[in-house]
């Protein structure tokens, strides 16, 4: 059995496979399209991050691919459909990275509410703005949106409240009802009201037809004045060019963005010179400790699918 890993992946993990299969662990595959797709043709599983295309050019050169694990949560970079139609097993990581997420979530929302830790520069080079940075905000007592509670919205509401914010949330899978909201002591809430009492919101949605450019102008401007946003999830499902014109205009208090529309972030995006704006690029989920998590789940889970 073969096994080709066409991104970073913990190398204890990568060891766990190789000690019953025949392992091609390269992790710039994923830049080396023509490689990876020549590397196929005998793979019976492969394992990807977010960035690697399992389309339908890759799936007709991986004709006998049995298993794509990936090291990770979100599938939008792998046809799902054409997998299932073959009897490909799509095997993500699903919940490994949780905490990574969260904790995320939660310093950017402190970070952003306290409004204080963009002046290092100023400060070092003898500047004392006390009195601009005087006006930060506490999160205690503060609203806490959440967009979509699966597994990571329901861990980050928990942080939350140990800060002793209040919790709310909006998540159209489930109904009004349910015993989870009862159990986590978390507020359902239909969209437009979650974004009229937020102070902070996140989102941890996938991006589908339905939720791209979910937060649009319009409801970016519905939000509450001077809220922040942070996005974990998937960029599409904010418009950036009105993001960052929120931003500007002081709509919003400020964002986090971690994942965006097209990565790399391009040259000349609205976001690059909007104010009180934190990009990384892409790694909310991504830790030490996560890592080992999600290497250590998707290893056992593509060896189980090939025995």
């Amino acid at each position: 059995m073969h096994i080709v890993i066409s991104e970073f992946m913990d190398e204890a993990a990568v060891a766990a496979l190789r000690a019953d299969f025949d392992v091609r662990y390269e992790p710039d595959l994923v830049d080396r399209r023509d490689a990876l797709l020549a590397a196929l043709p005998q793979a019976d599983a492969l394992i990807v991050r977010n960035r690697t295309r399992v389309d339908a050019a890759l799936l007709a050169a991986g004709s006998q691919l049995k298993a794509v694990g990936r090291l990770g949560v979100g599938l939008d970079n792998i046809d799902v459909p054409a997998c299932e139609a073959r009897g490909i097993a799509v095997l993500p990581a699903t919940g490994a990275n949780a905490r990574a997420v969260a904790e995320y979530v939660i310093a950017a929302a402190l970070m952003l509410l306290r409004g204080a830790y963009h002046s290092s520069a100023q400060v070092a080079a003898g500047a004392w703005p006390r009195t601009d940075l005087s006006n930060g905000l506490e999160a205690e007592a503060r609203t806490l949106g959440i967009v979509g509670f699966g597994g990571i919205g329901r861990l980050t509401a928990r942080l939350a409240q140990g800060l002793g914010m209040r919790v709310a949330a909006h998540d159209p899978l489930l109904r009004d009802d349910d015993p989870v909201w009862r159990e986590a002591g978390v507020q359902a809430l239909p969209l437009d009201a979650l974004l009229a009492c937020a102070d902070v919101l996140t989102l941890h949605i996938p991006l589908t037809d339905a939720t791209r450019n979910l937060m649009d102008a319009a409801r970016l401007a519905a939000m509450k004045p001077g809220a922040v946003l942070v996005n974990t999830a998937r960029g599409g499902i904010v418009d950036e060019a009105a993001l960052a014109a929120a931003l500007r205009s002081g709509q919003l208090r400020g964002a986090a963005i971690d994942v965006f529309q097209d990565e790399p972030l391009p040259a000349g995006s609205p976001l690059a010179d909007a104010p009180n704006l934190v990009l990384t690029p892409h790694i909310a989920g991504l830790t030490q400790e996560a890592n080992t998590r999600v290497s250590s789940m998707v290893a056992q889970r593509v060896a189980q699918a090939l025995k």
